[in-house]
């Protein structure tokens, strides 16, 4: 039986911010909100309205709860005997609710991407006549990242702004304005103590004070079992909606989004439409939420699955123009931090997976008959140009190409790869030398330049010559994960990682082929493959970290030392057919043992998406983001393109 409690919903406002809860209807995270905004797109969030406090106030006087907070001191409120009936997350999210008696509650919620609001809708069944549907809107106006307390003074304003209701939870951020079928009473009170379940899980801050600057009310008559709420986030300079009738804005909103949501083929594609936002004048990819913003290794991964399989071949290209502007001593950015703030170039793979993310982009061109002007492959081309000589000649981070042709990489107190996690000043996994996935990205990277210039393709050849006589494990039947590993010539590390499987598949042109290739595959399904995901280290090795834990120290030293990747099913998935043959038989085989078991996870964790991670142990419980890009689109891409026949 699904715990609703675990289980949670996402709406995208295609801008980086978003609404998110769990299914239950308690806020379990301090992400948890109805409106979070970014400020500057897709980064500077700040959560506006958290929540809302909902309840249906029956003439003797009781009260029938429909979102079950939680407090620190009083715990959980009384639900009543609520029961959740239904939910569904397509096209968006929808509740049916019962309680005792026959009163039945239908929510809804969706971001209209048209108006850039948060549109909710109530319909109400078996109440008695002059029943109240009352709401307290939760507030903070604080960065996403963070929590308030209770202060001396009650900072939300309300005004009113041609028949909206507006709040400004602080001065400095922006308003947002509420409309719809309620009559709004100024009741300002401060909500102390919400406890955050997750948040305390994780060992973080977890109690939160939330203002409340009044209650909303509609009087359920014989004739008036719908309740709508609007509620409409807005920066400096961008007004509200012009209509104040709460009804018909509503209704238009609804078809709207109804008719953009029924133009995506499945709800996996829909899923990928939450990670594609805006940057600058383009597109870039979400990484994840709810913490993550756009991040160039994740970017260039998830892109192949969330539009080249989707046929959103013009958001990609516009992805890559906007990334392609960033390139720097031949790196493009890891990450963005907030505006003004420099970019962090701390990724050795980045920017080769831009690379691929391009050849890959131009091949769906190509075959969907896709033009792409003549200024656009140029200036990809001088992107990927720029990248491979400042790889070359050497770059950050002790990045260079070494006298064997191989790329080394790698300075004490910097991860550059993506096994990135790092506790202070622990880098938990280093990898400095020359890691093994990253000579596969490099050969590609090679081969795709020389399509571009013909100078890079003996280089090519001498990486695959040095793979081949450096990197095989006799012992292991398999890859080294590193040699010359801390830039020592000779040492190595033989780790059980699933890095290996680059070599074979996950990218356009492999650097390993026949008997050895079908080795590497065998070890990874043998120690490392679980039904949705591959393990990020053997359990055979004596680092291996099967749960996540409970401490920020716990969690960042199991992430590559065990935990289960969801995204790594992808180049697992196309090595594996590829050393079969890639037949048609076999494809089949292929979605009914590893594709099938990972779609059940999609009612799992973030409703209809695919988690980050989980544990290496079984079951493999979902942990980290919930709704992680790379994992989605890496479903897609197997799919639409490695198992299609």
């Amino acid at each position: 039986m699904t715990d609703w409690r675990t289980v949670e919903w996402l709406e995208a406002d295609g801008r980086g911010g978003f609404a998110m809860g769990t299914v239950h209807g308690h806020l379990s995270r301090r992400y948890h909100a109805l409106v979070l905004t970014a400020l500057t797109p897709p980064t500077g969030r700040v959560v506006l309205v958290n929540g809302l406090e909902s309840w249906i106030e029956l003439p003797d006087g009781r009260t029938l709860p429909l979102a079950p907070h939680v407090f620190a001191e009083s715990g959980e409120t009384d639900t009543c005997g609520r029961q959740i009936t239904a939910f569904q997350h397509d096209p968006w999210p929808q509740w049916t609710l019962e309680f005792p008696g026959g009163i039945t509650v239908t929510h809804e919620l969706f971001w209209s991407r048209q108006e850039d609001c948060l549109c909710l809708r109530w319909k109400i069944g078996g109440v008695p006549q002059g029943s109240q549907l009352r709401l307290r809107p939760l507030v903070s106006g604080r960065d996403y990242h963070s929590v308030q307390t209770a202060g001396p003074r009650f900072r939300c304003a309300v005004t009113n702004e041609n028949g909206w209701t507006v709040l400004q939870p602080d001065p400095h951020l922006p308003r947002v304005g509420m409309l719809g079928t309620f009559q709004f009473e100024h009741d300002p009170v401060w909500r102390r103590g919400l406890l955050y379940e997750v948040e305390r899980q994780r060992g973080l801050v977890h109690i939160e004070d939330l203002e409340s600057p009044g209650i909303l009310t509609q009087t359920l008559g014989s004739d008036t079992r719908e309740a709508i709420l609007i509620l409409a986030p807005r920066t400096e300079g961008r007004r509200l909606p012009i209509s104040n009738d709460g009804l018909s804005l509503f209704h238009e909103c609804c078809s709207r989004e109804h008719h953009r949501r029924a133009a995506f083929p499945s709800p996996l594609d829909l899923a990928a439409d939450a990670y594609i936002v805006s940057r600058g004048h383009g597109k870039t990819i979400v990484a994840g939420y709810p913490w993550f913003t756009d991040w160039g290794r994740d970017t260039f991964i998830a892109m192949r699955g969330l539009c080249l399989a989707t046929g959103r071949l013009h958001d990609a290209q516009s992805i890559l123009l906007e990334w392609a502007k960033t390139v720097s001593r031949g790196m493009v950015p890891n990450r963005f931090t907030d505006a003004g703030d420099a970019p962090e170039f701390n990724a050795v793979d980045a920017s080769l997976w831009f690379i691929v993310a391009v050849h890959d982009f131009l091949k769906a061109c190509e075959n969907a008959g896709f033009a792409v002007p003549d200024s656009h492959r140029a200036q990809l081309g001088a992107a990927v140009t720029e990248i491979l000589a400042g790889y070359s000649a050497g770059t950050r981070h002790r990045i260079r190409c070494d006298d064997d042709g191989l790329l080394a990489a790698g300075e004490p107190g910097v991860q550059l790869t993506w096994m990135d996690a790092k506790v202070n000043d622990w880098v938990v996994t280093p990898r400095i030398g020359k890691p093994v996935e990253i000579q596969a990205l490099w050969y590609n990277a090679l081969r795709i330049g020389s399509l571009f210039d013909r100078r890079w393709s003996a280089a090519a050849e001498t990486v695959r010559r040095s793979f081949e006589a450096r990197f095989w494990n006799a012992g292991r039947g398999c890859l080294f994960d590193v040699v010359d590993v801390d830039d020592v010539p000779g040492r190595t590390d033989g780790s059980i990682r699933p890095n290996q499987v680059f070599a074979v598949g996950g990218l356009p042109f492999p650097l390993l082929e026949g008997e050895r290739a079908r080795l590497v595959v065998d070890v990874a399904e043998k120690h490392l493959v679980t039904p949705i995901g591959l393990r990020s280290l053997a359990p055979c090795e004596p680092a291996y970290r099967g749960t996540f834990g409970c401490t920020i120290l716990e969690r960042d030293g199991a992430y590559h030392q065990g935990m289960v990747w969801c995204w790594l099913m992808g180049p697992f998935v196309e090595a594996w057919v590829r050393v079969r043959g890639a037949t048609p038989g076999v494809k089949a085989e292929a979605r009914q043992r590893f594709i099938v078991p990972l779609q059940k996870h999609l009612k799992e964790a973030g409703m209809g998406h695919v988690s980050e991670v989980a544990d290496g142990d079984p079951p493999h419980t979902p942990a980290g983001c919930p709704f992680q890009a790379w994992s989605v689109g890496e479903l897609l891409r197997l799919d639409r393109f490695v198992l299609a026949c």
